[in-house]
């Protein structure tokens, strides 16, 4: 049992390791290429291939924004903490099932907010009426038009609306999905992990 145990321990540290290294390799694409040196080319071979799979999924790209590392750094996390579970003999098969609907969980959680809380900020630039062609609110418009037209689809399906009731329907949808959908699973965590 202890050579299961320290090598299930062994397993979550490399999927922790693995996770920062993607995290580094994430935040250095930020940078311009000739800022970054060997070091860099070094971390893309390692996490890149990785990183790679998840760009396949089309879904994760909501228009100019790529959510594919979430994704990859949510699965790491959960192989890592699935590892330290099965290490100190804490895994069973609700919590096996309840940790990965978590993982599932967690980034759709985040999407659900990282949207509101643009949606909710646009809504402010509007109603204080600040400089609508500012670079700054062009980029979050490129952001969350495509989930806010989704959402007036589904809400007033082909009636026009205007700008202003289209964001807040977005807003009103959003933040409930997170409420509701954050109870739901909540409950359904604590039923799992008891079986």
């Amino acid at each position: 049992m202890a050579v299961f145990s320290i090598v299930m321990r062994s397993m979550s540290l490399a999927a922790s390791i693995f996770m920062l290294l993607c995290i580094l390799r994430i935040m250095l694409s930020w940078f311009p290429v000739h800022a970054n040196g060997r070091h860099k080319e070094v971390l893309a071979k390692i996490t890149d291939p990785y990183l790679e799979l998840w760009q396949r999924f089309r879904f994760l790209r909501v228009g100019n924004v790529d959510f594919s590392p979430i994704a990859g750094l949510a699965v790491l996390s959960c192989l890592s903490r699935l590892f330290n579970m099965a290490s100190y003999g804490a895994l069973s098969f609700g919590s096996a099932i309840a940790l990965v609907i978590e993982v599932i969980w967690s980034p759709i959680a985040f999407l659900l907010l990282f949207f509101a809380a643009l949606t909710g900020a646009r809504i402010v630039a509007y109603l204080a009426r600040w400089n609508s062609l500012h670079p700054a609110w062009r980029t979050i418009d490129a952001i969350i038009n495509p989930v806010v037209l989704f959402i007036k689809r589904l809400i007033y399906r082909n009636r026009i609306v205007n700008y202003l009731q289209g964001l807040i329907s977005a807003l009103v949808v959003l933040a409930g999905s997170r409420f509701i959908l954050g109870l739901v699973f909540k409950l359904v965590f604590s039923l799992l992990r008891h079986l």
